[in-house]
């Protein structure tokens, strides 16, 4: 079921369909021009492993967020979700951060150490708890603060390629994103990547990827800009490049509980259309798989179990399973209660009608959660709370 590359380098060119090219981020060259897209809690190590094992170790596979005040603190736990597997090339890290100065500091770390080969810039999450604090998707609005920590994290990275991925602004009437691309080329980024909606909209109604073609028109031809939001299917991938001239997609929940989605996105763009339509016997498989991954990283089976849970739904969706079995995988402390409630299913199943579609949270939420004042004015901005640097990782 599974594979392991000899490599992780990217594929050259020749071996894609002419229409695409190899997505360049400073030194690296991805293909295809794919991005896992970092998800608190979802994108660790063992994740990593089983998406890139269905690409042949293609693409670009990013770490969860990482807080820059955790990570020169040396937070045990952060320590733990940078630890990359040895096949893993290269390796990527995303940073969250609100102070220019901390976040300066641990792209130095990582240059220093050798910690990763690419640092990505948080500026995109919408969860209240980093909102409220200025961060992730409401710091693109204060344009000199956006522009001081850019500058310091591209100024400390050494030769570490800096990329940013952001949402279209807080809501329809601050959008942020031509702006926050337009200081991120001037800091030198070696990349942008844009979600297709704003931070009220959370994960609902539907991406604009409109918006994306006018950041790929607007941004200078030599910075790739990468679109980002309703990418279910490996179709998806391939039609929003054409459709807004992107450079390459960053793929989020249409992955979850479907890491093949990454073999899909090596066939189309290599011009082929041999997607996986696994049964769900070879789910199974790849559910106990993720399980016991997640306990040789955590160090212990029951924890690898128990934090598999969450994927379960995401796995099973589409396919008969029954109320009762859902609810009896969903409780499994042991790799065997896993698997031994798994064979009580239809080994049978084909792959779901419409188990291709949206996964994950779908819901919006109208009300961004902001410091005091944060809207009064775009460029200055008071200091923030010390509490504005969380002291973990993972979301």
């Amino acid at each position: 079921m599974t594979t392991t590359p000899d490599t992780a380098q990217a594929t050259p060119a020749a071996l894609g369909a002419p229409e695409f090219a190899p997505l360049n981020i400073g030194p690296m060259e991805v293909w295809p021009p794919v991005v896992l897209a970092p998800m608190a809690g979802i994108t660790n190590a063992p994740f990593r492993t089983l998406c890139r094992e269905q690409s042949g170790g293609r693409g670009l596979y990013v770490s969860e967020m990482i807080t820059t005040r955790a990570l020169v603190e040396r937070n045990a736990k952060t320590m733990q979700l940078i630890k990359f597997d040895p096949s893993e090339k290269p390796r990527s890290i995303q940073l969250y951060g609100v102070d220019p100065e901390t976040v300066g500091r641990a792209a130095r770390m990582i240059s220093e150490e050798g910690l990763a080969d690419h640092i990505d810039l948080n500026f995109g999450c919408p969860v209240p708890k980093v909102t409220r604090k200025g961060g992730g998707s409401a710091l693109p609005y204060k344009r000199n603060l956006l522009r001081d920590i850019l500058r310091q994290a591209v100024a400390n990275a050494g030769d570490l390629p800096v990329t940013m991925k952001m949402r279209k602004g807080i809501d329809d009437d601050h959008l942020t994103y031509l702006d926050a691309g337009r200081i991120g080329a001037e800091e030198g980024v070696s990349a942008i990547a844009l979600h297709g909606r704003t931070a009220a909209q959370h994960y609902g109604g539907t991406a604009d990827w409109s918006a994306i073609a006018r950041l790929r028109e607007s941004v200078p031809a030599g910075i790739p800009v990468l679109g980002n939001g309703d990418i279910w299917s490996a179709d998806d991938a391939v039609r929003m490049m054409r459709e807004t001239g992107c450079d390459g997609v960053v793929v989020g929940r249409g992955c979850l509980g479907r890491p093949w989605l990454f073999k899909d996105l090596v066939s189309i763009f290599e011009g082929d259309v041999d997607y996986a339509r696994p049964t769900f016997a070879y789910v199974a498989r790849a559910m106990v798989r993720h399980a016991q991954l997640l306990g040789e990283w955590l160090g212990d089976e029951a924890r690898g179990v128990i934090d598999f849970r969450k994927h379960v739904a995401w796995y099973t969706k589409g396919f008969s399973v029954g109320s009762e079995l859902r609810v009896k995988l969903a409780g499994s402390s042991s790799l065997t209660e896993l698997a031994e409630t798994l064979a009580l299913v239809d080994q049978e199943q084909n792959w779901p009608i419409g188990a291709d579609g949206p996964r994950g949270r779908t819901s919006g939420n109208n009300r961004v959660v902001l410091p005091e004042g944060w809207l009064d004015d775009p460029y200055e901005c008071a200091k923030l709370a010390e509490d504005a640097e969380s002291d973990t990782s993972g979301g």
